[in-house]
């Protein structure tokens, strides 16, 4: 007879919380530090060993702008700002307002970089524990979201899996952190796997570390050919195109990018790198991740060997680190009660429901081919919002979405899944829940006035409203 090598057991224990989120990730952890402020009880599970995610396991850095789209006023402030300011005070930042375009901090990128911010990852992973213990959130590393528990269409809590076995935890709201709306899909959500429309989705990339730099020495070679960056046939040849060119002459280079993005860090001898492309990953299936985590080494140990032997200044550079995970950009994007569009971005709209606002470009990789990247920066006013309704699944009750997988089409959520933008969102998630909590409301029915004073409270900047009248929240189940 055969015997049984694995059969699942009912779970071990039940945990009870007010506000279950899934994911630790930038916007998981604002949420679930803004939700605990607010006067809840909290839960955050993390599959990894830190909060942060893409920021910390994934290396991703630095912070892109956090400014108006003219770089004169900071728009994007709240958990955010804390968290720069806490970073700095360790010696482990440097505030977006001494950052400005076409430096090394940006790889000498001009539009849509003004003023990111430079940080240190152990900073970071520090900064992000303090203040979740500060908060009294209870949390959860080494712990994986399995299922949600359902009753109808309304969310009670999920099932997740860590070295203790399976657990059951019961919640009045759940947060979908995950980054590929997993929780939202499970529970019968409808979702947009990036571009319909084209079949694809954004390129990953394998971030990596690089210190003991010559950094004076490289930058004079950046300064040398200032003037022979450009842009062809959709594709830019940017900061060292030239050794990238030379060294794809002598064999030395063997896969499509034309240029290197190199992005200085705090400590003067430090670069993030940020320059391989791994196409066709899809982030919600495991054989999909594994290769791109393969792929991802061999092409950060091809470019750093590239880069010692060809980039002035970097003869005895050293390879710090590689990223823990591979650095996703898009997997899916859920269908919520109101859907941001790339012409709301680009005409700078504002909705009276808007519940962060930010000037992020919309920043495409791949689309046109492994070598092309397109950027949109926006046609009007200094910044666009993002409304409540965006967070908001259709026909789940008692659930957000917070990140890069909220309700945006592909080109939409190419300009709000970078970090500044998802820890706004992640703060506004948070307060939300609490607040529909506290008002005895599912979140669907939160007032958004009451919310968004509620934000500003925490020092979360809204802008100036364009729109005249609320857009309406879908309510049919």
């Amino acid at each position: 007879m055969g015997s049984k090598i694995f059969e699942f057991t009912e779970p071990v224990k039940e945990i009870e919380t007010d506000i279950l989120v899934a994911g630790a990730g930038p916007g998981g952890t604002c949420a679930a530090i803004a939700a605990a402020r607010s006067g809840a009880k909290v839960l955050l599970v993390e599959q990894g060993n830190c909060a942060g995610g893409m920021v910390t396991q994934g290396l991703v850095g630095p912070f892109m702008t956090c400014y108006d789209k003219s770089g004169e006023h900071m728009i994007i402030r709240g958990l955010f700002e804390e968290v720069v300011d806490r970073m700095i005070e360790k010696g482990g930042a440097i505030h977006p307002s001494e950052v400005r375009k076409k430096t090394a901090y940006t790889s000498w990128i001009e539009k849509g970089h003004d003023h990111v911010t430079p940080f240190k990852t152990e900073t970071l992973k520090l900064v992000l524990d303090e203040m979740l213990e500060e908060a009294r959130v209870k949390v959860l590393y080494h712990t994986t979201f399995v299922q949600p528990v359902l009753h109808g269409c309304n969310i009670k809590g999920a099932i997740v899996f860590s070295k203790a076995g399976f657990e059951k935890i019961n919640a009045k709201v759940v947060i979908d952190a995950t980054g590929d709306a997993d929780v939202a899909y499970r529970a019968g959500a409808a979702c947009e796997y990036g571009n319909n429309q084209l079949g694809i989705v954004q390129p990953a990339t394998m971030f990596f570390h690089i210190s003991n730099v010559d950094s004076a020495k490289l930058e004079a070679d950046i300064e040398a050919n200032k003037d022979n960056f450009y842009r062809k046939d959709g594709v830019n040849y940017r900061s060292f195109h030239w050794w990238v060119e030379k060294a794809r002459e002598n064999g030395d280079w063997d896969f499509e990018r034309t240029s290197l993005g190199l992005f200085k860090g705090v400590d003067d001898d430090e670069w993030f790198v940020n320059t391989s492309r791994i196409n066709g990953v899809d982030a919600t299936n495991n054989e999909s991740l594994t290769y791109a985590e393969r792929e991802g080494r061999k092409q950060a140990d091809m470019i750093f060997r590239m880069i010692k032997k060809y980039v002035p200044g970097c003869e005895n550079a050293k390879l710090t680190e590689t990223a823990s995970t591979i650095g996703i950009r898009e997997s899916r994007h859920v269908e919520g009660d109101y859907r941001l569009e790339v012409d709301d971005i680009l005409e700078g709209e504002v909705p009276e429901d808007s519940i962060m606002v930010c000037a992020n470009s919309v920043d495409i990789h791949g689309r046109f081919g492994p070598k092309s990247n397109e950027y949109l920066t926006m046609r009007k006013g200094e910044y666009y919002g993002v409304p409540y309704g965006c967070l908001v699944p259709k026909k789940i009750e008692n659930l957000l979405v917070a990140g890069r997988s909220i309700s945006a089409s592909s080109e939409a959520a190419g300009a709000i899944r970078v970090t500044p933008p998802v820890m706004a969102i992640g703060q506004a998630a948070g307060v939300a829940a609490a607040l529909s909590i506290k008002e005895q409301c599912s979140v669907r029915m939160v007032d958004v006035q009451k919310l968004r004073q509620l934000l500003k409270e925490q020092k979360a900047y809204l802008g100036a409203v364009s729109y005249t009248h609320l857009r309406a929240h879908e309510t049919t189940l």
